[in-house]
């Protein structure tokens, strides 16, 4: 999955996201828009996390 993709299946906003994870906003912004490519392994900590707490 995509940054967006994990953000878009638990409902949040770019912002809430952010908040969620404690990453600047802007990360996820650049992430999303393509500018800058997210580490695969933060990828599939992010994923693991969100299925463990059941949002995805």
């Amino acid at each position: 999955m995509t940054i967006k993709e994990l953000r878009t299946a638990c409902g949040m906003t770019q912002k809430a996201f952010a908040e969620y994870f404690s990453i600047p906003k802007r990360s996820i912004e650049n992430w999303e828009g393509g500018t800058r490519n997210a580490p695969e392994y933060l990828i599939e900590l992010m994923e693991y996390k969100l299925r463990k707490e059941g949002l995805i």
